[in-house]
């Protein structure tokens, strides 16, 4: 059975900075009509980096959370930018590393049930020190973390960003 779900007529109810919101009319696949909700967000990219047996996370506070989360540096996507570029700009503005190589590890989908968002996950190698240039209005600590504290982080739920969270599950289950 084909399960594809097509779109008749988009509605857009906001368009924002970050986001779009949509209320679509569409057809399921048993040809009966639906609503279907929808954000649109031009995806992200974000970097794992390990140097030194330690992974290097920012944190900075999440205002939809009002706290504080650590994550692997990331940021959002221009549309139609490059994710491996972003995701190079992004290590360096935030954490003052230039990596000499960066490798795609996984396209991840935070949530499929209601946004097309896309966060582009890579690990970056060969790393050089260079100066980190924050954006405007960015505020975030770099730190180094040891891989055995990453992993207490990870296993009493300290580490909250399911980006982060993947990359560094991926990780340690590729170093058994």
């Amino acid at each position: 059975m084909d399960y594809v779900e097509k779109t008749v007529e988009k509605h857009y109810v906001y368009e924002g900075k970050i986001i779009k919101v949509r209320r679509d009319d569409a057809i399921l696949p048993n040809g009966e009509p639906c609503i279907r909700e929808l954000v649109e967000h031009s995806g992200g990219a974000s970097v794992l980096y390990i140097e030194d047996g330690k992974v290097l996370l920012v944190r900075q506070f999440r205002y939809a959370y009002g706290e504080s989360v650590y994550e692997i540096p990331a940021g959002k996507l221009e549309y139609g930018e490059d994710p491996k570029a972003a995701a190079a700009r992004e290590l360096e503005e935030e954490a003052g590393v230039k990596a000499g190589r960066l490798e795609l590890l996984f396209t991840l989908y935070p949530t499929p049930g209601y946004t097309n968002e896309k966060i582009y996950i890579y690990r970056a190698y060969e790393g050089e020190k260079v100066q980190a240039h924050l954006d405007e209005g960015e505020f975030l600590d770099a730190a180094y973390i040891p891989l055995e504290r990453a992993k207490e982080m990870l296993a009493n739920g300290e580490l909250k960003d399911g980006k982060t969270i993947v990359a560094l599950q991926a990780y340690f289950l590729s170093e058994k």
